[in-house]
């Protein structure tokens, strides 16, 4: 292979970082837990927008022991809404990706 044609693939690979950068910008996903008593906003940089509790998920028992297991309960339905979050945020990703690459015939290149 030459160095033009390493030189315009790299270019090309500059050229689609950036659009990945811009398509992780645009994507803003939402993932729950709990029937979606609690609610995660997340960019494609899976950066958290924000998490919305339903009233309901934030009610505590009044007794010690029920106050410890509501929290917990709470704690593992925010967990679970971010993982939900990340997950749809892979899937976005995943499919802008395979978008962006369908257009680039990297492995036909390499062999020329």
């Amino acid at each position: 292979m030459d160095i033009g044609k390493i030189k315009e693939m790299m270019g090309q690979a500059q050229q689609m970082q950036q659009q990945m950068e811009a398509a992780m910008l645009q994507i803003r996903v939402e993932g729950s837990s709990g029937g979606g008593a609690i609610t995660v906003s997340m960019d494609g940089k899976k950066r958290v927008l924000g998490v919305h509790v339903d009233p309901s998920a934030a009610a505590l028992g009044a007794g010690a022991t029920e106050h410890s297991a509501d929290v917990e309960m709470l704690q593992d339905l925010i967990a679970a809404a971010v993982n939900d979050a990340i997950r749809r945020v892979d899937e976005a990703l995943k499919g802008k990706l395979s978008g962006m690459m369908g257009g680039a015939d990297w492995l036909r290149m390499l062999n020329q």
